[in-house]
């Protein structure tokens, strides 16, 4: 850092340090000068009191600009009155507006910018008796010259109080800006949490039935066909293959780490591969497909359309019941995708998305950020209907 900024930064965190020393600066050139200089006139005593009081507040002008101004503005008064000297501590006069309108309230500014208005005239005043001359034109022409000072000084005092002012409104919404992006990280953080926390949901929650549904077969199995056993359990073993690589790429991303995989999510293109995968634990699907988008949903949609299904089919493993089949339907029509998954199990995998756990309050607030709904309830003759529809997203 240069040495003048430096200074600068010393300036502006030691306000009372600053202040102080420049007080006494001034009560020692002009304050204390005016007793030695005007000492000889006889009045030396009275001229150092008066020069202190018209300086030394200086000190405290902007902890006390109000009570620093009225000192200095009656030290001011008892000069006019009792003596016509000139004092060089009336300094402090321009240094006192300055002070009150950088620094003061908006009416101590106006009121100090008035209250020098009046020194000016009643010091033209001083002056031109003092001088003996009684014309209008002097008296006229001192006033101008004095009040001219005041507010030069007044008006720097002014653009001083404005760029402050200007400076802390910045460093406010600056401080505010940085709550605000510290609060999105936050929000952000929490919704990539919940993000994760759905797909390891859904990743597990149909891996573990599909195993335990195979694990169940492959065990009967064992005793009567060892080779139905065997080709179960290779099921098994691959799809706790496909969950593990799964759960590494959901863990590798939250790390963070460049060696994250890059493999990309699920889409409706994967959709037969989850039913023949659901196929093999004994679940019987018949799937049917109709009509064509008419635009491409987002990528995120698209997921959220598997994962809706995915949770589905293993509601159905979960709850349905033994000798259960499903129906999966995807339709596409004018307005978007249609997802509806049914089954002639007991019906009781759910009551709802309002009375459902984290599986269908999940896909429900999946569906919700693409603006489609999710309608899930037991059906009167027994099974369970799931119907989700997605919406394509319009400009």
């Amino acid at each position: 850092m240069t040495p003048h900024r430096t200074i600068d930064k010393w300036i502006r965190e030691n306000p009372n340090k600053v202040d102080l020393i420049f007080g006494l600066g001034i009560w020692l050139v002009f304050g204390f000068l005016a007793g030695i200089m005007l000492g000889i006139s006889g009045n030396g005593w009275m001229m150092f009191v008066l020069g202190s009081l018209q300086t030394l507040p200086l000190i405290w002008r902007r902890r006390r600009p109000a009570l620093t101004a009225g000192i200095i503005i009656f030290a001011h008064l008892i000069q006019v009155v009792f003596t016509s000297e000139l004092l060089p501590s009336q300094i402090a006069v321009p240094i006192t507006v300055y002070t009150l309108a950088a620094f003061g309230k908006r009416w101590e500014s106006f009121a100090g910018l008035a209250a020098g208005f009046v020194g000016a005239l009643l010091a033209s005043v001083r002056i031109g008796v003092w001088a003996g001359g009684n014309s209008i034109e002097g008296l006229v022409l001192n006033f101008i010259g004095l009040g001219l000072v005041v507010l030069v000084a007044w008006t720097f005092g002014d653009l001083a109080r404005t760029r402050r002012l200007t400076l802390q409104t910045l460093e406010d919404r600056t401080r505010r800006l940085e709550t605000e992006r510290e609060q999105e990280r936050a929000l952000a953080a929490a919704d990539e949490r919940n993000h994760i926390a759905r797909e390891m949901h859904d990743i597990v929650a149909h891996s573990l039935s599909v195993i335990i549904t195979q694990s169940d077969g492959a065990r009967y199995a064992s005793e009567h066909a060892p080779e139905i056993a065997r080709e179960t359990l290779a099921t098994i073993a691959q799809t706790g293959r496909s969950s593990l690589q799964e759960m590494r790429r959901l863990l590798g991303v939250l790390r963070g780490g460049d060696e994250a995989s890059t493999r990309p999510l699920p889409t409706l293109v994967d959709v037969p591969e989850l039913l023949e995968t659901t196929r093999k634990s004994g679940l019987e699907i018949s799937y049917t497909q109709e009509g064509t988008s008419r635009r491409a949903l987002p990528a995120g949609a698209e997921l959220t359309a598997y994962r809706a299904l995915q949770e589905a089919l293993t509601n159905v493993l979960k709850h349905a019941g033994p000798s259960t089949t499903a129906s999966v339907s995807l339709v596409w029509n004018s307005k978007g995708l249609q997802l509806a998954i049914s089954d002639n199990g007991r019906g009781a995998g759910a009551l709802g998305t309002s009375d459902a756990g984290q599986g269908l309050l999940g896909m429900a607030e999946r569906v919700a950020l693409y603006d489609g709904r999710v309608r899930a309830e037991p059906k009167a003759g027994g099974g369970f209907h799931v119907d989700v529809f997605i919406p394509y997203t319009e400009d």
